[in-house]
């Protein structure tokens, strides 16, 4: 699965919400993205939650060895 970053989620939305830029399908081949229900779950993500949903929570953890 690609990783797309928060400023390009936001700009399909974007162009989705504001700029009426055609459908799911129609975004997902503009911008590349393999599968259109990717843009309708952001889309509907950013509809539900706003923008902040969209960044990525997860995190590289780093976790200390403790010998016994």
């Amino acid at each position: 699965m690609a990783k797309y970053d928060f400023a390009f989620k936001l700009a399909i939305v974007k162009a989705y919400e504001e700029n009426g830029e055609g459908g799911y399908r129609f975004l997902a081949k503009k911008f590349n993205i393999p599968s259109f229900r990717t843009v309708e779950k952001w889309v509907k993500t950013y509809q539900t939650f706003g923008k902040e949903a969209l960044e990525r929570k997860r995190k590289n953890k780093t976790y200390t060895v403790q010998l016994s």
